[in-house]
């Protein structure tokens, strides 16, 4: 599913082509997401102006003057600016079409992720959920300090959303091997010295993986339909089996919380 930097690629590509935009119209073909798509949506829409885009955890929020579009991409979906008058594809659930001649389009095999509209940033969805990763909120004396005590496995600990938003599977797999840290080591067994090196490694995991265009997984593509690169530099995820980039010994897979772990038994412990 789209991560952390699938969605802020997802931002950072359609902002400069709505932010400044008025709507003309939406067009909701298919209303059953995760949740309904509000039927008034177009109604709330339509004249009004987007004034800025920006991504809470997973979640999009583009901003307009009369209140919020709250948009999760769910399992397999995505977010195009094209002509307006591109025939769509049977996948093609919501057109925000614009005073331009384009349309903002939602695609969504799927039907995993959600329209909500937010009249203020408050929202249950957004209601306690942990500091951003690239903030300077997250630290390795923050990761420490909510870690004592516990015994859930480490991986399952910083894939918490309530610990820390946006570290999904992938970047948790790479962000541990980069620190040397065994994903399965009790969270509160953890030194507050080899948390510095993990925060340190989960920033630079999701800003690479940013600055690359997220990672390409299924049919993820970004705004401008451009596909994620980050793949190629993945070390561990997905390389079961294969040798370990520092090391040359074989990567071993193992299951937790059902979700697949790639580690090398050497280099992490």
């Amino acid at each position: 599913m789209p991560e952390l930097p699938e969605v802020e690629t997802t931002c950072r590509g359609i902002a400069p082509h709505i932010v400044g935009r008025s709507v003309r119209e939406v067009i909701v073909r298919e209303p059953r997401l995760r949740w309904p798509v509000p039927r008034k949506l177009n109604q709330l829409m339509s004249g009004a102006q987007f004034l800025s885009v920006s991504r809470r955890a997973k979640y999009l929020l583009l901003e307009t003057e009369r209140g919020i579009v709250m948009v999760h991409l769910g399992m397999s979906g995505s977010l195009r600016i094209m002509p307006a008058d591109t025939p769509p594809l049977f996948h093609d659930h919501i057109d925000v079409v614009l005073d331009d001649g384009r349309c903002l389009r939602y695609h969504d095999p799927r039907r995993f992720g959600s329209f909500h509209w937010l009249e203020t940033q408050q929202h249950p969805l957004l209601d306690h959920l942990g500091p951003e990763p690239l903030s300077e909120t997250f630290s390795g004396a923050y990761l420490y300090g909510r870690s004592r005590g516990r015994r859930i496995p480490l991986k399952q600990f910083i894939m918490d959303g309530k610990v820390v938003v946006g570290v999904g599977n992938i970047y948790a797999n790479e962000a541990l091997f980069m620190a040397g840290i065994h994903p399965a080591r009790a969270a509160g067994r953890v030194s507050e010295m080899r948390y510095e090196l993990l925060v340190t490694a989960i920033k630079q995991v999701l800003g690479d993986a940013i600055e690359q265009g997220g990672t390409t997984l299924r049919d993820f593509v970004g705004g401008d339909g451009s596909p994620g690169y980050f793949a190629q530099q993945l070390r561990v995820y997905g390389r079961s089996g294969q040798p370990c980039r520092q090391c040359r010994t074989a990567l071993k897979e193992i299951r937790q919380g059902g979700r697949s772990t790639v580690l090398c038994p050497q280099c992490q412990r």
